[in-house]
């Protein structure tokens, strides 16, 4: 697959499919890009798991953190990884062993041969993009923000709650 560019309907299933993330790096501090990511996904009403080993045994947002994802007792859909490209790898085949379902690599982070390694062991793979600011693209809310989201409309996604009815987005209630 080709890594440069992902369509709505793309990033729409990834979505709407997972449940649980787990998220690779997240941090207690509250000024760190994790931080504000991991808080959003909460309240969109996934389930987010943080993974940090130097917080291991620590509660995060009312979430217990673990030391690594082979740690985590429940099923993972996705691994969110908040690390460097380099470390992209050693966690893509970490993902790839608990079976997970997507490996998201946050904004900067590429890793082509760990990209490789999860699409052929069936796993969907999206680099280079942070999925709190695809989901408030897709929903909306990022033109909320001033955010640029790429299209050109005067309807708005009707929402309830913290949902986007009309982009179906999410696991959470419609």
């Amino acid at each position: 697959m080709d890594h440069t560019g992902y369509s709505e309907d793309y990033i729409r299933g990834i979505l709407n499919e997972v449940r649980t993330i787990a998220m690779v790096g997240a941090s207690s501090n509250t000024n760190r890009p994790s931080y504000f990511a991991m808080k959003y996904l909460l309240e969109k009403g996934y389930n987010v798991v943080p993974v940090n080993p130097r917080e291991a045994g620590k509660t995060l947002l009312g979430k217990h953190v673990y030391e690594t994802l082979s740690d985590i007792p429940d099923a993972v859909d996705m691994v969110d990884i908040f690390r460097n490209s380099e470390a992209a790898g050693p966690l893509t085949d970490e993902a790839i062993e608990i079976g997970a379902k997507v490996v998201w690599m946050q904004l900067t982070v590429r890793n082509e041969d760990a990209a490789d390694r999860a699409e052929a062991a069936g796993l969907k793979v999206v680099m280079d993009r942070c999925p709190k600011m695809e989901y408030g693209k897709l929903s909306g809310e990022w033109g909320w923000l001033g955010g640029n989201s790429g299209r050109i409309s005067s309807r708005r996604g009707a929402l309830t709650g913290n949902r986007v009815q009309s982009l179906s987005i999410g696991p959470g209630k419609y």
